[in-house]
C-alpha cells in the first residue's frame, strides 16, 4: 500500500530510491530556475527601453478610457516582443491596482500624482485616469488558431458564472460572436487583445475573425477593444484582405535581433537571480551570447544554452557551470530541435528518411539520389504504402537539404553526366528511433538493408 515507504521501530522513513543520488546532490540553482525560462517577465527588460516607451505611448490611450490604436508588431524569434507586451501589460495592471487603493484609502485627490515605477519621481495625474477598467486578454495562437476558440478565449475571460460560459465548440459562430460582444460591453472597459504568433491563425483560418475583432468597436457603446498582433513572420499581411489590413496595422513596430554585448546584460540579470556568486565561471555567459548571437540574436536561446549549461552541470555533480558544459548543452538542444523537425515530418518524407538512414547502417555514406530512391521504394514496400515518383523524391532531397537533415552536393561523372551526392548529417541511431515512434513503421523494427536488394 506504501509502495517506496518504510516503517522501523515507529520511525518513518523513505525506502532507497534512484532519485537518492539526484536528491542528495545540492543544486546548482540556489535561487529561481524559472527565470531562465522564457515565461519569466523580469523587472526590467535590458535594451527593450525604446520598444517598451513607445508601446506605452500608445497603451497610455486606454488608461485614459480610450481605444489605443491597433498595433502589428514584428521581429525574430527571441528579440523581446512577447515580453515587452507581457510587462507593459503587468505594468498597466500594477498601476490601477496601485491609483485604486490609494483612492479608497483617501491618500489621493484629482490632483495627486501616480507614480508608474517606485523610483521615478515623476509620474501622472491620478485626475487623468478613469474608472474604466483596462483588461489585457493574451492568447497564443500557435495553441488557439481557429476563429471560433479565439472569441471563445476572449469572451470567457468575461464571464464569471460556468454554466454561462461559451462551450469548446457548438456554437454557430455568429452566436459567440454576439455573446462577446454582449459580455464585452457590459461595462466601461478597455479591452487589449494580444494575438501571439498571429501569422497562424491567419495561415491556418484566414482572416475572418481579424476583422470581426477589428470592426467590433463599432457595435460597441461602453466597451473599447483594440488588437496588438505579434509574429516573426513579415509576409501575413499579404495574406489579409485589404480592410484587415489597414485597420490592423494602424501601428507597426519592428523589434531588432539582440548583438553579444546586450545578450550578456540579459543574462548577467537573469544569472544574478538563479545563481550564486562564483557558480558560473567567467567565460559562461560571454560563450551563450556568442553562440545565440551567430544565429540571429535569439536571446531564448541564450537562456536556454545557460539553463541546459547549468542543469548538466548539476547531474554531472560538478559545483561550477564551466565552458564544456556549454558545448554538452549546445549538441543537446541542436539534438532537440533536430528530434522536432523529424516527428513532425510528413509521412512521405519520414519513410525517405529512413531508407538513406538504412543505407548508412549498412555503410553507404555517400548516395545517390538513385541509390535513395531505390531504398525508399523498399521502405515503402515493407510498409504498405504508395511511393512517389523519383522526380518528387528528387524535390524531397532538396527539402531535406534545406532543413540541415542531409548534405546534398551536385558532382560531375564525366561523360555519365552530373549526379546529386547525398550524405546524413544527423545521427542515425537517434533519427530512426525517432521515426519508429510513428506506427508506419511498425514492420520495420530492426530491418537492416541487404545490399544486393538495391542493385536489381
Amino acid at each position: 500500500m506504501f509502495s517506496g515507504l518504510g516503517f522501523n521501530s515507529g520511525e518513518f522513513h523513505l525506502q532507497t530510491s534512484i532519485f537518492d543520488s539526484y536528491l542528495s546532490h545540492q543544486s546548482l540553482f540556489k535561487r529561481n530556475r524559472d527565470v531562465l525560462r522564457p515565461a519569466y517577465i523580469p523587472s526590467s527588460l535590458p535594451h527593450r527601453d525604446e520598444q517598451i516607451d513607445q508601446l506605452a505611448s500608445i497603451l497610455a490611450t486606454a488608461l485614459k478610457g480610450e481605444r489605443p490604436s491597433n498595433i502589428l508588431i514584428f521581429g525574430k524569434t527571441g528579440t523581446g516582443k512577447t515580453a515587452v507586451v507581457k510587462f507593459l501589460g503587468k505594468e498597466v495592471e500594477r498601476l490601477q491596482k496601485q491609483v485604486l487603493e490609494k483612492k479608497n484609502a483617501g491618500q489621493l485627490d484629482d490632483n495627486a500624482v501616480s507614480l508608474l515605477n517606485d523610483d521615478m519621481e515623476v509620474g501622472i495625474p491620478v485626475g487623468m485616469l478613469t474608472d474604466n477598467e483596462v483588461h489585457y486578454v493574451y492568447i497564443n495562437c500557435e495553441i488557439v488558431d481557429t476563429q471560433y476558440g479565439v472569441l471563445q478565449n476572449i469572451g470567457n475571460r468575461f464571464i464569471d458564472k460556468w454554466k454561462e460560459q461559451i462551450p469548446f465548440t457548438g456554437w454557430p459562430l455568429e452566436r459567440v460572436h454576439n455573446a462577446l460582444r454582449d459580455q464585452i460591453d457590459s461595462k466601461k472597459q478597455v479591452i487589449v487583445v494580444i494575438l501571439d504568433e498571429i501569422d497562424k491563425l491567419v495561415y491556418k483560418s484566414g482572416d475572418d475573425v481579424l476583422y470581426h475583432l477589428s470592426t467590433i468597436n463599432d457595435s460597441l457603446k461602453q466597451a473599447k477593444l483594440s488588437v496588438i498582433g505579434i509574429s516573426n513572420d513579415l509576409k501575413f499581411t499579404e495574406f489579409l484582405d485589404p480592410r484587415v489590413k489597414s485597420r490592423l496595422g494602424e501601428e507597426k513596430m519592428v523589434f531588432p535581433p539582440y548583438i553579444a554585448e546586450q545578450l550578456k546584460d540579459i543574462m548577467s540579470q537573469r544569472a544574478d537571480l538563479a545563481f550564486e556568486v562564483g557558480i558560473l565561471e567567467e567565460s559562461v555567459i560571454p560563450q551563450c551570447a556568442a553562440l545565440a548571437a551567430q544565429e540571429h540574436g535569439d536571446a531564448r536561446r541564450a537562456l536556454d544554452l545557460l539553463r541546459v549549461a547549468a542543469e548538466l552541470a548539476e547531474r554531472q555533480k560538478d559545483k561550477r557551470v564551466l565552458p564544456h558544459h556549454v558545448d554538452l548543452a549546445k549538441n543537446k538542444l541542436e539534438l532537440d530541435c533536430v528530434t522536432e523537425v523529424i516527428r513532425t515530418l510528413p509521412t512521405q518524407s519520414k519513410l525517405l528518411l529512413f531508407g538513406i538512414i538504412l543505407n548508412e547502417e549498412v555503410g553507404r555514406t555517400r548516395l545517390t539520389t538513385g541509390d535513395v530512391y531505390d531504398s525508399y521504394k523498399i521502405v515503402c514496400q515493407r510498409s504498405g504504402i504508395s511511393s512517389l515518383t523519383q522526380r518528387r523524391i528528387t524535390d524531397l532531397v532538396s527539402e531535406f537539404d534545406m532543413l540541415g537533415l542531409i548534405n546534398a552536393r551536385i558532382i560531375s561523372k564525366g561523360r555519365y553526366g552530373r549526379t546529386r551526392e547525398i550524405i546524413l548529417s544527423v545521427p542515425k541511431t537517434e533519427t530512426r528511433n525517432v521515426l519508429e515512434e510513428d506506427e508506419v513503421f511498425a514492420n520495420m523494427q530492426s530491418y537492416r538493408l541487404k545490399l544486393q536488394s538495391t542493385l536489381m
